[in-house]
């Protein structure tokens, strides 16, 4: 059956996961998309993201001006990852290198979100709407209640609000013990510095190709890469929490005394010391907890309201994979979406949806933070020991990149139809 109106579908959270789905679903004109943004403006906190192979066939694969996005925002490529160590006897030793293929594109946050938003109609959308309530209404429509006591009405809802938003708590129940995010153990600071600073910095030689590098601390890492079309060097600096942190605390300020306690314990090297000036080139330096769900939910869909990205599976950086599985969230959403041309089948969408996408995503944010521990010298068994980290490494990654989109797509479409 066929709805002579189109299926009314509210977005909730305007960051890059929220912007690609309503991006992607701008082709299905059975379909009428609003976004809404719980703060004054559409934007996205931290400086640059990392978008792996896997999210960019994703991309691909939903077309249109999602095809090429990352190259219009002045994403790089990198032409290869290098792991290296920088605490312990083998200090400054590399651990191994990734090649190309396996490696991806790393673009500012704010710049990709922007270019997710151009196609959006300005009227579509919506800023300063904050959701305190979702009412189920008769034939499956909801009613959304904002904070300054507006509604909108809609066939569905789609959750990308974080994991300090209202929809999955909606979704869950609000007692249910994995509605809130919890803390990971670590935090994460980030300074950006132009290029020829960072060359004074670093030295020449971690500039000649663009090549990220990442350094294996004694309770911590420290990253740096390059985006912004090659003009920007990104550092970031990560430690273990200590007994510093209270629960809920998001973040703290960074003097020099903070980062050099990171690394007091890491090796004597010239890297040492250069880590320190390089962070501090940042004059609001900050270290920004890291969360997720360690809590599996048991569901990412509730009736005619599902939940996508940190929403549904907050995860830690480690294995740089968040925007990644929001992008994938995006893809499985717009195959089922196109294929629902009738509000009564939104719930067995939503569905396939959920049976698709919850196994992945809850394996990614568990083997993010065992790849934590193990990029901050603390794996289990493994400790700062390079042969043993070159053993556990590499191979946590394949299941992630080597994933084949269309075949999701197809997964997906063949899940919804048993639903029919």
């Amino acid at each position: 059956m066929l709805s002579d109106q189109p299926i009314r579908i509210a977005i909730i959270g305007g960051g890059l996961a929220g912007a690609t789905l309503a991006n992607s679903l701008l082709k299905h004109k059975h379909l009428d998309v609003d976004i809404f943004e719980s703060t004054p403006e559409f934007s996205e906190q931290g400086a640059a993201v990392g978008i792996a192979t896997n999210g960019q066939s994703a991309l691909f694969e939903m077309g249109g001006s999602l095809t090429d996005v990352i190259e219009r925002a002045g994403g790089v490529i990198m032409t290869s990852s290098r792991l290296c160590m920088a605490a312990g006897p083998s200090a400054m030793s590399v651990i191994f290198d990734l090649a190309a293929e396996q490696r991806g594109k790393v673009v500012h946050r704010a710049a990709l979100l922007a270019e997710l938003l151009k196609p959006i109609d300005n009227i579509k959308k919506h800023t300063n709407k904050k959701v305190v309530r979702i009412e189920d209404k008769e034939k499956g429509s909801l009613t959304i209640h904002f904070d300054d006591s507006t509604t909108f009405d809609a066939e569905a809802v789609i959750g990308a609000d974080g994991i300090r938003g209202y929809v999955r708590s909606h979704v869950l129940g609000e007692d249910d013990p994995a509605v809130a995010a919890k803390s990971a153990g670590f935090w994460d600071s980030r300074s950006l510095v132009p290029l020829q600073k960072a060359k004074e910095l670093l030295g020449e030689e971690y500039f000649r190709v663009n090549r990220q590098y990442g350094w294996v601390g004694d309770c911590g890492f420290f990253m740096h890469d390059v985006l912004d079309g090659g003009d920007t060097v990104q550092f970031v600096l990560c430690g273990m929490s200590d007994g510093d942190w209270t629960e809920g605390e998001w973040s703290k300020p960074l003097d020099r005394a903070a980062v050099e306690k990171v690394v007091e314990s890491w090796a004597e090297t010239p890297l040492k010391k250069s880590i320190v000036e390089a962070m501090l080139q940042n004059p609001d330096l900050k270290a920004f907890a890291e969360q997720h769900h360690e809590l599996n939910a048991s569901t990412y869909t509730k009736g005619h309201v599902c939940i996508m990205g940190d929403a549904a599976h907050s995860m830690t950086p480690w294995q740089g994979s968040g925007a990644g599985q929001a992008i994938e969230d995006a893809m499985v959403l717009e195959t089922l979406l196109g294929e629902t041309k009738d509000p009564t089948g939104l719930a067995a969408a939503f569905k396939a949806y959920d049976q698709v996408r919850r196994p992945r995503t809850q394996k990614i944010v568990h083997s993010s933070y065992g790849t934590g521990l193990i990029t901050c010298g603390r794996g289990e068994g493994i400790s700062l020991d390079i042969n043993k980290i070159r053993e556990s490494m590499p191979g946590r990654w394949a299941f992630i990149y080597e994933q084949d989109q269309a075949q999701h797509r197809k997964e997906a479409l063949s899940v919804l139809k048993s639903y029919w």
